[in-house]
C-alpha cells in the first residue's frame, strides 16, 4: 500500500475490467452523473464478446431464469436478475436498430457480428461521459474509499471500485484471475474454481473407439452430476463436444461418468423386437443406422453390437443394445480446459457480497461483477445476461 499523490485523477467511479459486465455497470453509473473510468489491460474492448457465438454473440436468451445458473447460493443472482431481465437488454439492442433472431429455445443472436454488441456498448459510454481506457493495467495501492490506483498515466482515486475482470476462461483473449487473486488477497471466500461449458477429452483406447467419428454430430440427452439437457453431441478428434457435452461439463467432476442417451425417447428394445417379428431379414446394423447415423451405428456393431439378421438377434442381444445406446456410460479423462471454456465456474463466495449492489460486505466502496462472482449461466446466452444483470446492479448505486 502506498499513500494518496495529491496529483491523481479522480473519478467517482473506477471498473477494472471492460467486457460485458464492466461496460454495461458503466453505462448504468454514467447515465446517473457518475464521473466513470473503465480500464482494461488488453488492447481492445469487449475481446470476448467479439469472438462468442461463432461471431455473432448470443447476447441473452429470451428465457433467462435463476434456474439457468449455478452456485453455491443459488437465490443470490435473483435480484439482479429480476430488475435487468432479457427484455431490458433487447430493448437496448432494438433501440440502436441491431438485426437479431432466435436460434433455439430462446437463444438471440446478431444477425450481422458480435461487433454490433461491442459498437453499442461503446456508443451508450460515450453517450453517458464514460471514460475508456485500453492497454491500461492498473494496481490497486490502497483501498478506501477513496480508492487509490496506479495506472501507467499515474494515479487515479475513485470513491467506488468495481472488479468486472471475469474468470480464467480463454487466456488467449488476456484472461487472468486478477479478480480471484485480489479477493483472496483480502481475506474474501472464493468457491473453487474449474473451466466450464468446455468439451470433454478422451485417451488411449477410449479416444481409438470414438476418433473416427469426429465431425458427427446427433440429438441425445446427457447427464453428469445430477443434471440433463436435451441437446445435440459432436465427436471430435480429442472426445466430445457440442451443447450437450458444455452443458453437461459444468455438473461433471473428475473421475465421474456422463451418461448418454443416443436414442431419446425411442424404446429402443421394443422398437428392436418389432423389427424381430417384422423384418426379420434385416440387419442390426442397418435396424441401428434407420435411428442413429450411419457411421455411429456401425462402430457400435464393430465394438459391442455384432452385427447379424433380426430375426437372428436374442432378447439378450436386444438388451446389450439397449445398455450400449440407451445410455451410453463414458468417463472422460479431463476437459479441454481454460484453452477452450466458455466461462470460469466458482468465483467469489456470494456470501461476501450484497444480492442487491454486488458491493462487498467487509470493505465499504468496493464490488464484484460478472463472471468473477460464483454465478455461472448455462449455455445459450445466460451467462451474458448475468453480465448485463449484476452490471447494472452495481451501476445504480455506485
Amino acid at each position: 500500500m502506498v499513500g494518496a499523490s495529491n496529483n491523481a485523477e479522480q473519478f467517482d467511479v473506477c471498473i477494472i475490467g471492460a467486457g460485458a459486465a464492466g461496460l454495461m455497470c458503466a453505462i448504468t453509473a454514467g447515465r446517473r452523473g457518475r464521473s466513470v473510468l473503465v480500464v482494461d489491460h488488453a488492447n481492445k474492448v469487449g475481446k470476448k464478446i467479439l469472438m462468442s457465438g461463432g461471431g455473432r454473440c448470443n447476447f441473452t436468451n429470451m428465457y433467462s431464469a435463476p434456474e439457468n445458473f449455478l452456485s453455491a447460493n443459488p437465490h443470490f443472482c435473483k435480484s439482479a436478475l429480476s430488475r435487468y431481465t432479457p427484455r431490458d437488454f433487447i430493448a437496448l439492442v432494438e433501440q440502436h436498430e441491431i438485426p437479431y433472431h432466435e436460434k433455439k429455445l430462446g437463444q438471440l443472436f446478431c444477425d450481422r457480428s458480435s461487433k454490433d454488441i461491442v459498437r453499442l456498448l461503446l456508443a451508450e459510454c460515450e453517450a453517458a461521459g464514460v471514460q475508456v481506457r485500453t492497454h491500461s493495467p492498473v494496481r490497486i495501492d490502497q483501498l478506501g474509499p477513496p480508492h487509490h490506483m496506479t495506472g501507467p498515466d499515474g494515479a487515479i482515486h475513485c470513491e467506488s471500485l468495481v472488479i468486472a475482470t471475469g474468470g480464467y476462461s480463454i487466456p488467449r483473449m488476456g484472461a487472468t484471475g486478477f479478480g480471484f487473486d485480489f479477493a483472496r488477497d483480502l481475506g474474501l471466500e472464493i468457491q473453487p474454481t474449474r473451466a466450464a461449458l468446455v468439451p470433454f477429452v478422451f485417451e488411449g483406447r477410449k479416444l481409438e473407439q470414438i476418433r473416427d467419428l469426429a465431425g458427427v454430430s446427433l440429438d441425445t440427452y446427457s447427464e453428469a452430476g445430477g443434471a440433463g439437457f436435451r441437446e445435440n453431441m459432436l465427436f471430435t478428434h480429442q472426445g466430445l463436444s457440442g451443447p450437450a457435452m458444455l452443458q453437461t461439463s459444468s455438473y461433471w467432476h473428475p473421475g465421474e461418468p456422463v451418461s448418454i442417451d443416443l436414442l431419446p425417447e425411442i424404446d429402443l428394445a421394443e422398437h428392436l423386437r418389432e423389427l424381430r417379428r417384422s423384418r426379420p431379414k434385416l440387419s442390426l446394423k442397418n435396424a441401428l443406422a434407420d435411428l442413429l447415423p450411419r457411421r455411429v451405428a456401425e462402430r457400435w456393431c464393430e465394438l459391442w453390437l455384432p452385427d447379424k439378421p433380426m430375426a437372428e438377434v436374442s432378447d439378450a442381444d436386444i438388451e446389450q443394445a439397449r445398455q450400449r445406446l440407451k445410455p451410453w456410460r463414458v468417463w472422460p479423462a479431463g476437459t479441454e480446459g481454460y484453452r477452450t471454456a466458455e466461462v470460469t465456474i466458482g468465483g467469489v463466495d456470494t456470501g461476501e457480497l450484497s444480492s442487491r449492489t454486488m458491493e462487498c460486505r467487509q470493505q465499504s466502496g468496493l464490488f464484484f461483477i460478472g463472471e468473477v462472482v460464483d454465478v455461472t449461466g448455462h449455455l445459450g446466452g445466460h451467462n451474458f445476461q448475468w453480465a448485463w444483470a449484476s452490471g447494472h446492479a452495481a451501476g445504480e448505486v455506485i
